[in-house]
């Protein structure tokens, strides 16, 4: 499944290249502004710095609700239009900001509470960072599918973040995977400075993870008394993969001359 994965993402972010550039590219203006903008205004006022980088991080947060909106989409194979942006904006905008500002906080708490108990020499002191180290690497993996369950699954922010701890728990493996792939995606994509695969080419994997993922609940509903270790992944796959199709690298380049 996870093979499978990897060759249905790699061939969605194909056959929507440009579109996927193009989508990146304005996340990438975006992302300017937290990035560049609060060093030269912290010379002037540290409070309005810190309003700047919080406030562009929430709208770069709101940019990838609309590209996790819009990928679903490319993966479930459905026809991509720029129309598609401003309904996405309405859709996505509220529990984008939550996730964002979940993610600045955590930061925060990270920020203050490892030099305050690094300082602390006591056995205590070491299960706390232990704990801290445990618990933000399983919401840092969770979180993943934040954004994907919000398009497929639930709309209230309570709802989607209890379904995303019911995935990761019930598919750790498959969630570190998820993980593993998004973070070679992003480094991958430092080499384009974020234009291919970058933030659309994350979410296409992602969404893609989740949507077959999916198969397997739909699968146990259908199956109750299946042994949810033996999952008939092959059979559940069929028709995905005759929509992925074989494809030869001379196809992938002049898809004409197939």
């Amino acid at each position: 499944m996870i093979l499978f994965s990897i060759k249905k993402s790699f061939f969605d972010l194909w056959d929507h290249l440009l579109p996927s550039a193009l989508i990146n590219l304005g996340f990438i203006v975006l992302l300017a502004v937290p990035v560049s903008l609060p060093f030269p205004i912290s010379k002037v006022s540290t409070v309005l710095a810190m309003i700047v980088l919080v406030v562009g991080l929430l709208i770069c947060f709101v940019y990838m609700g609309i590209v996790a909106r819009i990928t679903r989409k490319i993966t479930d194979y459905e026809g991509l239009e720029w129309k598609d942006f401003p309904a996405a904006l309405r859709e996505m905008w509220p529990q984008s900001v939550v996730l964002g500002g979940i993610y600045i906080l955590h930061v925060i708490l990270l920020l203050i509470a490892l030099p305050f108990y690094a300082n602390i020499q006591h056995v205590l002191a070491l299960a706390a960072i232990a704990f801290l180290f445990w618990a933000s690497v399983i919401w840092l993996l969770a979180s993943l599918f934040f954004l994907p369950v919000r398009t497929r699954l639930d709309t209230k922010t309570g709802k989607i973040l209890k379904k995303c701890f019911i995935l990761f728990f019930d598919n750790t493996g498959f969630a570190i995977a998820m993980g593993i792939g998004a973070v070679v995606i992003m480094a991958g994509s430092v080499v384009t400075a974020l234009l291919i695969p970058g933030i659309t080419g994350l979410f296409i994997w992602l969404q893609t993870g989740l949507k077959l993922r999916l198969y397997k609940y739909d699968y146990l509903e259908e199956n109750p008394n299946a042994d949810r270790r033996r999952i008939p992944w092959d059979a559940l796959l069929v028709e995905d993969r005759e929509r992925v199709g074989k494809r030869s690298l001379k196809g992938m380049i002049f898809p004409w001359k197939e």
